[in-house]
C-alpha cells in the first residue's frame, strides 16, 4: 500500500478553507451518522475524525472523503449482534475492522471491476430504499414518540396512527430545523447552513427551558478526548461476517461512483482497486479507534470539491478541525436537540430518494422493474445486510439472464468474389448443401438451451448436407455446450449429414475429446484456426463441397 503524504505550501490557503467547511459540517454529520446507526452518536464522530485523515493518506482519489454514510449506517443499525452484545461499543469497532479487512483484500485482489456487473435496478432499488429507511428510522427521534413493531415500516405506521402522543416542542424543533436548512443552504452560507440550522434550533431549546426535548449529553456522554486503541473483540468475528460483507459491499459501490466521477489534479482517474485498499485501510484504523463504518462519501467529497479543495491536505486540514472541536467544545456539543439531528437525517433520506430513477428503470423492461421493486421492498423490510446480498444475487441472475438471452445464430454465405452475407438461417438443414453457421454471444452454460433452440433443424430430408460451426474466438464452451455438439452431431449423422467444427482451438479441441464428442464429429472434421481470419472456414467449405459432390456419386 502507498502512503500519498498530503503536503503542499502552494495549495495550503485553498485547502485551509476547504477544510474548515468540512471540518465544522462534519461535526453534526458524524453525530447524525451515529444516531442513524442506532449506536453512541460519538463512534460516529469519531469514524469522520478517523475516516477522513486516514483515507486522504491511504486511497487513490485526491478528493475521496471516507466517512460514514447513510446506506452503511442504516446496515449497522440492523446488526442485531451489535445491540446485544454485552459490550456493543468493542462489537461495533470489531465490525470496522472486519469491514476493513474485507475491503482491503478486495482491493489487493484487483476486484474493483466486479462491481460493474452490479445490475443497475439493484443499486437504485436498494438506494432509495435507504432513503425511505432513513426517514423512517428518524420517527421516533423527530416526534418524541418510541413507536413498536418488528421494521421501521410497522414503526412508522405506529407512529402516524398515535398522533395524540407526538411531542408538540421535539416536532417543532425538527421542522424548524429542516426548514432553516433549506433556507440557509440558499444563502452564502451553503453547506455551512446545515450547522447553523442545526445550532439555532439547539440554542433555542436551551434559552426557552424545553427540559422535554431530548438532547445528545441525555443519550451519549460527549468526552473532550480524542479517542484511544481499542482491541476487537474475536469471539464475535462469526456472527459479524455477513454485516462486514455487506457493509464492504455497499462502501465500495458507493466508493467506485467517487472513483469514476472526482478525477485527481493531473487529469487522471483513480484507480478503484487502490481506493479499496484506502478505504479498508481508513475502516480499520477506525475500528482501533473508536469509530464507526466508514467508506467513500459522495456528498462529503463533492462538499470539499465544492469548497475549494485542491489536494489531500483539505481533508487532514478537515480532522484537524474536527479534533478541535472535540477537545475545546465537546461540553457544548452535548447541548445539540435530538430532533435536529433527527431533522438533518430525514432532508437527507428524503433527497436520496430521486423518483425520476425509479421510473427510468421501471420503463425498461418487465426484468429490471421486478427487480427494482424486489430489492425496494426487501431493503424496507428485512436486515439491510441481508437485503445488500440479496441485491447482489439478483444482480447475478439478472446478469446470467441477460446473457444467456442475447445468442443470435447467423448463416455466413460466401459469394465467388470473396465476399460475404450474412441472413438468418434456414428452420431446417436441406439437403445437398453447405450451411456455415456464426453464433454470436456468450456460449456458456445457461445460454446453450438458447443456443440448441437457434440452430436449424435436422431432419430425415436433410441428407447428405453439411453444417460448419465457426467458433473463432471461443477459449472454453464447458460440458453443457458439448452436450448441444454432441445431440446435433448425432442427429446429422443420424441422417447422412454431418457436423465440421471451425477454428477451433487447442483448448476446445481437448473439451470435444475429453467428453466423446470428438468420437461423433471425427478428427477429420475439426480444423483449427490460425491468425488468418476467414481462411479455415473458406479451407473447411470448400472440403465440403467436394464431400458432398462425392456422396452424390
Amino acid at each position: 500500500m502507498r502512503l500519498h503524504l498530503p503536503v503542499s505550501r502552494d495549495t495550503v490557503r485553498a485547502d485551509g478553507v476547504a477544510g474548515v467547511v468540512l471540518g465544522v459540517e462534519s461535526v453534526p454529520d458524524g453525530l447524525a451518522a451515529g444516531l442513524l446507526a442506532g449506536v453512541n452518536p460519538v463512534y460516529g464522530l469519531y469514524g469522520y475524525l478517523v475516516g477522513t485523515a486516514t483515507g486522504a493518506l491511504a486511497t487513490s482519489s485526491t478528493f475521496m472523503t471516507v466517512q460514514a454514510t447513510g446506506a452503511m449506517a442504516i446496515v449497522v443499525a440492523d446488526v442485531t449482534t451489535i445491540s446485544s452484545a454485552e459490550d456493543p461499543g468493542r462489537a461495533l469497532f470489531t465490525l470496522s475492522i472486519m469491514t476493513g479487512i474485507v475491503m482491503l483484500v478486495a482491493g489487493l485482489l484487483r476486484l474493483g471491476t466486479i462491481l460493474r456487473f452490479i445490475s443497475n435496478a439493484v443499486l437504485i432499488g436498494f438506494i432509495n430504499a435507504v432513503g425511505v429507511n432513513i426517514v423512517l428510522g428518524q420517527l421516533d427521534n423527530f416526534t418524541g414518540y418510541e413507536a413498536s413493531g418488528a421494521n421501521r415500516v410497522l414503526r412508522a405506521l405506529d407512529t402516524v396512527t398515535h398522533p395524540g402522543q407526538l411531542d408538540l416542542r421535539t416536532v417543532l424543533v425538527g421542522v424548524a430545523t429542516i426548514a432553516l436548512i433549506v433556507g440557509l443552504e440558499r444563502t452564502r452560507l451553503g453547506q455551512l447552513g446545515m450547522v447553523v440550522a442545526i445550532v439555532v434550533t439547539s440554542a433555542i431549546v436551551v434559552v426557552a427551558g424545553w427540559d422535554d426535548v431530548a438532547r445528545l449529553a441525555d443519550v451519549a456522554d460527549v468526552p473532550r478526548s480524542l479517542p484511544g486503541p481499542v482491541l476487537p473483540d474475536l469471539g464475535l468475528v462469526l456472527p459479524l461476517a455477513i454485516p462486514a460483507v455487506s457493509l464492504a459491499f455497499v462502501g465500495l459501490v458507493q466508493g467506485a461512483g467517487i472513483s469514476a466521477n472526482f478525477p485527481n489534479p493531473d487529469g487522471t482517474y483513480p484507480d478503484a482497486s487502490g481506493d479499496f485498499i484506502g478505504q479498508g485501510t481508513a475502516n480499520i484504523a477506525c475500528g482501533v479507534f473508536q469509530g464507526m463504518p466508514v467508506g467513500g462519501s459522495m456528498s462529503a467529497s463533492s462538499l470539499l470539491k465544492s469548497a475549494g479543495a485542491r489536494s489531500r491536505q483539505a481533508q487532514v486540514i478537515a480532522s484537524v478541525v474536527m479534533a478541535a472541536i472535540i477537545l475545546l467544545l465537546g461540553s457544548v456539543v452535548g447541548y445539540i436537540a435530538m430532533p435536529a439531528l433527527a431533522g438533518l437525517l430525514m432532508l437527507v433520506g428524503y433527497r436520496t430518494i430521486n423518483p425520476h430513477d425509479l421510473y427510468s428503470v421501471a420503463r425498461t423492461g418487465r426484468v429490471q422493474a421486478a427487480v427494482l421493486l424486489v430489492t425496494f421492498a426487501l431493503t424496507l423490510i428485512i436486515p439491510l445486510q441481508y437485503a445488500v446480498l440479496v441485491g447482489v444475487g439478483l444482480s447475478v441472475v439478472l446478469h446470467v439472464i441477460s446473457v444467456s438471452n442475447q445468442i443470435d445464430v447467423r448463416q455466413r454465405v460466401y459469394a465467388d468474389d470473396g465476399a460475404v452475407a450474412e441472413s438468418d438461417p434456414p428452420a431446417v438443414v436441406p439437403p445437398d448443401t453447405v450451411l456455415v453457421l456464426q453464433p454470436y454471444g456468450s456460449l456458456f452454460f445457461a445460454s446453450a438451451p438458447v443456443f440448441e433452440a437457434a440452430l436449424p433443424a435436422v431432419e430425415s430430408t436433410s441428407r447428405n448436407a453439411v453444417v460448419i460451426l465457426r467458433l473463432r474466438g471461443r477459449s472454453d464452451l464447458g460440458t453443457t455446450f458439448m452436450d448441444v455438439l454432441g445431440r446435433y452431431a448425432q442427429a446429422l449423422l443420424d441422417a447422412d449429414s454431418k457436423l465440421v467444427i471451425v477454428s477451433a482451438n487447442e483448448r476446445v479441441v481437448e473439451q470435444l475429446a475429453t467428453t466423446g464428442v470428438l468420437d461423433i464429429i471425427g478428427s477429420d472434421n475439426i480444423y483449427e484456426g490460425d491468425e488468418w481470419v476467414g481462411r479455415t472456414v473458406r479451407r473447411a467449405h470448400g472440403d465440403a463441397l467436394e464431400w458432398i459432390h462425392a456422396n452424390e456419386r
